[in-house]
């Protein structure tokens, strides 16, 4: 979350606070111990982290430590500043947009679980497995029926004088939402992004810097869009048993968000890491995904009813990652453009 996150999850929805570092249970456990680092809300109270260490602790006897480092981005910047000293056995939670990054650092070892055979083959990052996905969904701006009538079908859409200071996006140098935004639009204007971006300047209310205070502010009612996911929706259906928050379906299609997690080469429980990876991809694990990170399983495996609200994105898309250079040229860009901006 982050993932990302991007990544959706109760904690960010409700505005929770998420802790640093967890065990579950504590250390010392007779199957060992296990470090996990991932994002803030896949090990809140409401995330699944906290169940899957349950179940894992259940099957194996070993102890999971999570250790959390804000979003994804900040999961990875992280990562790479420790390098080989992290102290990590398993990184959980970075997506696609980050994975070029993320292997190029030769810190991932490639491992294939048990049980990757099941997962869908259109989700698989790394042919060498150093990236294991472990669940997914699509960008889709998220939008409350109650204030909006007629919701936008496409990007160019959004820029429409009845859309003015009304759209919440998030910062792609520091959420993985926000940088699946900023790749949706340069795939789809090419070479003429920048000039996007100064046509949507009058319809965003502000850009915040992670998905949690973004999304935060949309349920507040601060604006009646925000950049989310489509699966978003069934959460609002799940718990608050409505379905007045609904997910624009765009003609063009959606960029899908595929979250993984990697085993580390100079992780200190290489057993045990591998015993969790292939955990990851077992029904036990995978089921705890929809409910708990409001994001699809990367398995055939049967999903919660709230999930019929959720519209499924009938052309991914899967844009190139963003390169440092044109995040630079965004930042100027906006910066100039910032009356427009709260």
């Amino acid at each position: 979350m982050q993932k990302l996150k991007v990544l959706f999850c109760l904690a960010a929805v409700l505005g929770t606070a998420c802790s640093r570092s967890q065990s579950m249970p504590a250390p010392g456990s007779p199957g060992g111990e296990l470090v996990i680092w991932t994002y803030d809300s896949f090990i809140s109270e409401w995330g699944p982290g906290p169940e899957i260490a349950r179940r894992f602790l259940a099957e194996t006897g070993i102890s999971l430590q999570w250790v959390s480092h804000g979003d994804a981005g900040s999961l990875l910047s992280r990562l790479l500043l420790e390098g080989a000293g992290a102290g990590a056995d398993i990184i959980l939670g970075l997506d696609q947009n980050l994975a070029e990054k993320a292997l190029a650092s030769g810190l991932f070892e490639a491992y294939r679980p048990a049980g990757a055979a099941a997962v869908f083959p259109e989700l698989v990052l790394d042919p060498d497995w150093r990236l294991i996905p472990l669940d997914y969904s699509y960008f889709a701006f998220v939008y409350d029926s109650e204030r909006v009538s007629s919701p936008p079908a496409s990007l160019e859409d959004l820029t429409a004088p009845e859309y003015r200071n009304k759209i919440i996006l998030m910062d792609p140098r520091t959420s993985s939402p926000g940088l699946g935004f900023f790749g949706w639009v340069q795939a789809v204007y090419a070479d003429s992004w920048q000039d996007y971006w100064r046509r949507l300047a009058p319809s965003i209310l502000t850009i915040a810097e992670s998905w949690d205070s973004g999304y935060g502010l949309f349920t507040a009612g601060e604006a009646p869009l925000a950049l989310s996911y489509t699966t978003s929706p069934g959460y609002h259906l799940e718990y608050e048993g409505t379905d007045r928050y609904r997910a624009a379906v765009f003609a063009g299609g959606h960029p899908i968000q595929i979250e993984a997690a990697g085993l580390l080469g100079a992780g200190k429980h290489q057993d045990n890491a591998k015993r969790f990876l292939d955990f990851m991809l077992s029904p036990a694990f995978q089921e705890t995904i929809p409910l708990g990170n409001w994001m699809y399983p990367v398995i055939d495996i049967p999903l919660p009813d709230s999930f019929r609200i959720n519209p499924k994105s009938g052309t991914p898309l899967r844009p190139p990652a963003a390169q440092a250079a044109d995040l630079s040229a965004w930042a100027a860009l906006m910066s100039g453009l910032r009356s427009f901006i709260r």
